[in-house]
């Protein structure tokens, strides 16, 4: 959407550079994602990067009230709650359409989580398309005045607090096995934390440890959570010595109950020109006539699990849980990004870190999703070129 940059990122490209951008990602780790690395940045101009800070402040604004708990609570409730929840979260991932509304490109708010996202493979992804694009150098795609330097210590700062990094560990079920690991493998590089599944941890008392790669048992201080307990609930098979909703001594970098509390149970709470109409099933005086216009989605489910996006009123009447399900207006993303055969819509997540010592969140980086299908999401780009995961680029 900056032209100039748009302009000549496209007389650039060639499919051998993006091959080379490939083999170059592959090449730190003899790994290629499984998930699909789009061709191209999102150069994002200054208006609507104003518009997406302001959005952010607004979320972040919701999730300091002094009552907030008290609001999500019943979300706890619904869900597992775990102990030694702490003050507020320590991440947030919030999701933004990019949107056309009166003849304007505007954000819209999708959704947003308390929980980790690859911050890692986005610090190394923008290094990665300078290596090809050395005009990127002259942008950014970190918020907040921050450098890359400043970005990582950040991220330190939240993860590490203050522990020895073998005091540290990344926890998630069957790492090796998962979409993100590219990001594990990243965090473990530039953070010098160790990986861990949920099923190598040792339970002696209230304590947990893991053995590391001298056959070591080492005593785990933090837990830096990456488990979504949606798989886990799913995941009878694992044996594993210890339980979340046990009283541990171990802090969490990124508490679960965050990811409960800050999560699509709080769209029907906010308001404003960023937000769209988003209504608790319980609380549906009628249903509307209009439902092509809606899309249904359970609360608390990853990766767009659960989502009828094109919704009959069948469909709300067999929801037995309707604490458990929103009814959300459709937005129509705009298609902004010029490809070399048509256009391409955006979806934008701009990442947040809290240090537990800090009186707000800061707004850090971003990631970006391409999308040439009716949905963003891999079933609905599949075979499809300039889609998938990005970054977006602010001018300095």
């Amino acid at each position: 959407m900056i032209e100039s940059r748009r302009a000549q990122f496209n007389a650039e490209f060639s499919s051998g550079k993006y091959q080379a951008f490939l083999e170059d990602l592959a090449g730190d780790f003899n790994y290629l994602p499984t998930f699909r690395v789009a061709e191209t940045p999102f150069f994002i101009p200054q208006e609507l990067k104003q518009q997406l800070v302001e959005a952010c402040e607004e979320v972040c604004d919701f999730v300091r009230k002094p009552n907030f708990k008290a609001i999500t609570q019943r979300a706890i409730d619904l869900n597992t709650d775990v102990p030694n929840e702490d003050a507020h979260t320590q991440f947030m991932a919030i999701d933004f359409g990019i949107c056309e509304e009166n003849g304007k490109i505007i954000p819209k708010l999708i959704e947003v989580q308390g929980f980790p996202s690859v911050f890692n493979f986005q610090f190394n992804l923008f290094q990665k398309i300078q290596n090809q694009y050395p005009f990127t150098s002259d942008l950014t795609p970190y918020l907040s005045g921050l450098n890359e330097q400043q970005y990582l210590n950040k991220l330190k700062e939240v993860i590490l607090s203050g522990y020895d990094e073998s005091e540290v560990i990344l926890l998630e079920i069957e790492p090796e096995k998962q979409n993100t690991k590219i990001d594990f493998y990243y965090c473990r590089r530039d953070l010098g934390i160790p990986i861990v599944c949920v099923t190598e941890i040792i339970k002696e008392g209230d304590q947990l440890f893991y053995l590391n790669e001298s056959n070591e048992k080492v005593r785990i201080r933090r837990i830096y959570n990456r488990v979504i307990f949606d798989e886990l609930n799913l995941r009878k098979d694992l044996k594993m010595q210890f339980s979340f909703e046990e009283n541990l001594d171990v802090e969490w970098a990124g508490h679960p109950n965050w990811y409960t509390r800050i999560s699509k149970f709080i769209l029907p709470h906010l308001q404003g020109k960023y937000f769209i109409e988003t209504k608790l099933l319980s609380e549906l005086e009628e249903i509307a006539e209009d439902l092509e216009n809606y899309v249904l989605k359970p609360l608390f489910s990853f990766s767009g699990s659960g989502v009828i996006f094109n919704v009959k009123k069948a469909d709300i009447e067999s929801v037995k849980d309707k604490d458990l399900y929103i009814l959300q207006k459709k937005v129509f993303y705009a298609p902004v990004i010029q490809s070399p055969d048509g256009k391409v819509k955006v979806e934008v997540r701009i990442l947040a870190l809290w240090p537990e010592k800090d009186e707000k969140p800061t707004l850090v980086g971003n990631l970006v999703r391409l999308s040439r299908g009716e949905m963003i999401g891999v079933k609905f780009n599949k075979d499809k070129d300039w889609v998938g995961g990005s970054i977006g680029l602010f001018e300095k």
